[in-house]
C-alpha cells in the first residue's frame, strides 16, 4: 500500500506539473497573438537572424515541441525554406532551455513554491476579465501557479528513505554502462511524455532528494533531448518531402550533439561544473540547468556552419515528392498528446490545402479555354478523362479539408480563430462549386464536340474576352488566397463580377435573337449554357473575395 501510495502521489503531481506547463505555455501564445506565431513565416535567409527568431519565440511561448511543430508546419506550407528552418531549428533548442532554469527556481531557499497558489489566484481574477487578452494573461498565470505547485508536490512524494530508492541507486552504480541506462531512460520517458521541461522537472527533484547522481541526472538530461524530437517526427506526417527534412534535421541535430557529448562524457561535465558558479558545491538543480544550456549552445556552434552540409544530407535520404499527383487525397489530422496542439500550425496547414485546391480548380479551367480555342476531337482525347480524375480528386479535397477544418473547431481555439476557420470552410465550398462548375463547362464543350453541333466563329470569338475576364478573376482569388483583401482588391472584385454580369447579359441576349432568327436550338442552348457556367465561376470568385475581405 506504501508503494501505491507514493506511486499515486508521484503521478498525481506529474499531471499536475504537466498541466500547468501546458496551461501557461497555451496562455502565453495566446496572449502573445498570433503574429508572434507567424513570426517564423518571415524568415529571411540569414541563419543567425533564424535562428535568433527560433530562440525568442521558443523562450515566450515556452515549448520548442510547439515551434518544430510550426516551422515544419511551414515548411510543408512554403513559407520557409528548407535551408531557413535550419537556423530557427537550432534557436528552438536553445531557447527551450530557459524551462529548466524556471524550474530550477522551486529549489531556491525563498522557496518560489509558497506563491503557488497566491500566483493562481490572482489568474483567476485576471479571467473573470471581459478582455481576452487579460484572460490569457490570467491562464499563463495560473499554469505558472500550478507548474510550481506540481513541483512541489513532485519533491514531497520521493521518499527520502534509502531503502526504498535502492533500485534507483543499484543502476547507477555500473560505470558507463549506468550512463547508458540513464540515456535510454531519458529518451523513453520523454517521448512517453512528450515534454523534456516535465522530465526535467523530474530529474531535478530526484537530483535535490540525493535519489540519482550528477553523472546519471547527466545521462537522462541528454536521453531527453533526444526523446523531445518526437513532436516534430508526428508533425511530419503526410508532409512534403522538405517538411519531412526538416524534422529529419531536428532529430539529427540532437541525436548528433548527444553522440559528441556521450563520447566526451566525463570532460564535458567537468565543463559544465567549472561554468556553474560554486562548482562541485553548486545546486544541482542549477547545474543541471547549465548542462541544458551549455549542451545546446554546443551543440549549435558545432553544427549551425553545417547547415549547407546538412541540408543536403537531408535531401539525399529523404528523396524529392513524386511530381504526379496521387490518385486518393488524405489531409489527415495529427493530434498532439498530451493536447499540446498549435492552432497557428494547424490552421497554416489548412490554408496550404486551400492554395493547393485552388491551383487545381485554376488548371481546370484552363482546360475551358483549351477547349474553346481547339474544339476537335484532340480534346476529348487529352483532357476529358484527366478532368473527371481532377473533379474526383477535388471533390476527396473538399470532404477531407472541411473534416481537418471541423477538427480544428474542436480544439481549445480564440473567437477570432474560430472565424477564420468557418470563412475557411466556406472558401473551401465555393472551390468545390467552381470545380463543379468547371466540370459541367468541359463536358459541355465534349458534348458539342462530339455531337459536331457548330458555331460562327463570331460567336466564338465574343466568348473569348468573357472566358478571359472569368479567368482573371480566378487568377486575383489564386493570388489572393489566404490573404486578407483590403478596399483597393475588393473594388477590383466587384469590378471583375460587374463586367462578367455585362458579358453574359450580352452574349445571352445574342443567343436569342439568333434563337428568333432560325439558329439550330440545341447548339444555342448549350451555347447559353457555356455562358451560365462561366458565369457561376465569376460568382464562386466574387464570393471566396467576400470571405477574404474578412479573413
Amino acid at each position: 500500500m506504501a508503494v501505491i501510495k507514493v506511486f499515486l502521489e508521484f503521478l498525481g503531481a506529474l499531471a499536475l506539473l504537466l498541466y500547468g506547463m501546458k496551461l501557461m505555455s497555451d496562455g502565453v501564445q495566446k496572449s502573445a497573438g498570433e503574429r508572434l506565431q507567424r513570426a517564423l513565416s518571415v524568415m529571411t535567409g540569414n541563419r543567425v537572424i533564424a535562428l535568433l527568431t527560433g530562440m525568442i519565440v521558443t523562450m515566450v511561448i515556452q515549448s520548442s515541441g510547439a515551434t518544430t511543430v510550426m516551422v515544419v508546419t511551414f515548411v510543408n506550407a512554403g513559407l520557409l525554406t528548407l535551408a531557413q528552418s535550419v537556423g530557427v531549428i537550432f534557436g528552438a533548442n536553445i531557447g527551450t532551455t530557459i524551462t529548466a532554469w524556471i524550474v530550477s527556481l522551486s529549489t531556491f531557499d525563498f522557496k518560489i513554491a509558497a506563491m503557488a497558489i497566491p500566483i493562481f489566484g490572482f489568474g483567476y481574477l485576471f479571467t473573470l476579465h471581459k478582455k481576452a487578452m487579460y484572460r490569457n494573461i490570467g491562464e499563463a498565470l495560473m499554469g505558472f501557479g500550478m507548474l510550481f505547485l506540481g513541483l512541489e508536490l513532485l519533491q514531497n512524494a520521493i521518499p527520502t528513505d534509502p531503502d526504498k530508492l535502492l533500485w534507483l541507486t543499484r543502476i547507477q552504480d555500473y560505470g558507463a554502462f549506468s550512463v547508458l541506462i540513464g540515456f535510454i531512460i531519458g529518451t523513453i520517458i520523454t517521448g512517453l511524455l512528450h515534454s523534456s521541461s516535465a522530465f526535467s522537472g523530474i530529474v531535478i527533484s530526484l537530483a535535490i532528494k540525493n535519489a540519482i547522481k550528477w553523472e546519471f541526472a547527466a545521462a537522462l538530461t541528454l536521453g531527453s533531448n533526444v526523446g523531445s524530437t518526437i513532436d516534430a517526427v508526428l508533425a511530419a506526417v503526410g508532409t512534403n518531402a522538405d517538411a519531412k527534412r526538416s524534422a529529419f534535421i531536428h532529430v539529427l541535430f540532437n541525436i548528433a550533439g548527444t553522440v559528441i557529448v556521450l563520447f566526451a562524457f566525463s570532460p564535458f561535465l567537468k565543463l559544465v561544473t567549472f561554468l556553474t558558479p560554486g562548482h562541485e558545491h553548486s545546486n544541482i538543480a542549477i547545474r543541471i540547468s547549465m548542462l541544458h544550456t551549455v549542451f545546446k549552445t554546443f551543440s549549435t556552434v558545432v553544427l549551425l556552419p553545417l547547415q549547407n552540409p546538412i541540408v543536403k544530407l537531408s535531401q539525399k535520404i529523404i528523396k524529392d515528392d513524386s511530381s504526379e499527383r496521387p490518385s486518393t487525397y488524405k489531409l489527415d489530422f495529427v493530434e498532439s498528446p498530451l493536447g499540446k496542439e498549435n492552432i497557428a500550425a494547424y490552421i497554416i496547414r489548412a490554408e496550404k490545402a486551400i492554395a493547393d485546391m485552388t491551383d487545381i480548380v485554376t488548371g481546370e479551367f484552363d482546360r475551358i479555354q483549351i477547349g474553346l480555342k481547339n474544339r476537335d476531337q484532340s480534346f476529348i482525347d487529352n483532357h476529358v478523362e484527366e478532368a473527371e480524375k481532377a473533379e474526383n480528386y477535388l471533390d476527396q479535397m473538399h470532404e477531407q479539408i472541411t473534416h481537418y477544418l471541423v477538427k480544428c473547431e474542436s480544439l481549445h481555439v480564440t473567437e477570432s480563430q474560430i472565424n477564420h476557420i468557418s470563412l475557411m470552410i466556406q472558401i473551401v465550398e465555393e472551390l468545390e462549386n467552381m470545380s463543379d462548375n468547371c466540370f459541367a463547362t468541359i463536358m459541355l464543350i465534349a458534348k458539342s464536340i462530339s455531337k459536331n453541333m457548330k458555331f460562327p466563329q463570331d460567336d466564338m470569338d465574343r466568348m473569348i474576352p468573357y472566358v478571359e475576364l472569368a479567368r482573371q478573376f480566378l487568377q486575383f482569388i489564386r493570388i489572393n488566397i489566404n490573404k486578407k483583401l483590403d478596399e483597393n482588391k475588393l473594388s477590383m472584385a466587384s469590378e471583375l463580377e460587374d463586367q462578367i454580369d455585362l458579358f453574359r447579359k450580352n452574349l445571352k441576349k445574342l443567343a436569342r435573337k439568333r434563337l428568333e432568327g432560325g439558329a439550330d436550338v440545341k447548339s444555342e442552348l448549350l451555347y447559353i449554357d457555356i455562358v451560365r457556367q462561366i458565369e457561376k465561376v465569376g460568382d464562386n470568385c466574387f464570393s471566396i473575395s467576400e470571405s477574404l475581405r474578412a479573413v
